[in-house]
Order: C-alpha cells, then sequence, then structure tokens
C-alpha cells in the first residue's frame, strides 16, 4: 500500500482519466477541422484542459504522498501559458504569408 489515502487515489485517477479523455477529444478534433486556420484553436482548448489536469493530479497525489504541498509540476502549465500563445501566433503569421504568396484571399497586412 501506498500510504495515500483512497479518495486521493480516486481523485487523482478521475483527473488522469479526465486528461486522457480531453486529449482524445483534442486529437479527434483536429482530425475533423478541415483547414489550417480552424485546426488551431479548438485542439488547443481541450489539449490546455488536458495538461491542467494531469498537473493537478500529480499536485495532488505527490502532495498526499509526502504530507507537504508538492508544487513544482506547476512549473509545467505556467510555462504553456507562456509559449503556447507565441507558438500559435508565429504558426498562424506563417501561414497567412504563405497564403498571400500564393494569391489567395486572407486578410490584408495592417497598414495597406
Amino acid at each position: 500500500m501506498s500510504g495515500v489515502p483512497a479518495w486521493v487515489e480516486a481523485v487523482a485517477a478521475v483527473l488522469v482519466v479526465a486528461s486522457g479523455l480531453a486529449a482524445v477529444v483534442s486529437s479527434l478534433g483536429f482530425l475533423r477541422m478541415a483547414t489550417f486556420f480552424a485546426r488551431m484553436h479548438p485542439p488547443a482548448l481541450a489539449s490546455s484542459f488536458a495538461v491542467w489536469a494531469a498537473v493537478l493530479a500529480s499536485i495532488i497525489y505527490f502532495s498526499a504522498l509526502e504530507r507537504a504541498p508538492v508544487l513544482h509540476a506547476w512549473v509545467i502549465p505556467i510555462l504553456l501559458a507562456i509559449t503556447v500563445p507565441i507558438t500559435t501566433t508565429l504558426l498562424a503569421r506563417a501561414a497567412i504569408f504563405r497564403r498571400r504568396r500564393e494569391g489567395a484571399d486572407v486578410p490584408p497586412p495592417l497598414g495597406g
């Protein structure tokens, strides 16, 4: 036995399963979308929830195991919250640039 109360293990298990389901939903949403721009936003929301649920499960379980707050897992969602919007913006701008070079009807550049 791990020395962790059963209710803590149950909460952590529910969060891990929710995280896995959100990751599957995110993947299926990514496959259903037809264009690059449609694929950018909805799967990001589901995958963000998946990360948060997994981190919360980790914090709850290991805090109960150590009998002290274990908060270093917060680094993962904090770094994701910083880097994901930047990466998404760069990918969107690169896709718009490529579309413009192909002559597609995309929003005009700012200031022009």
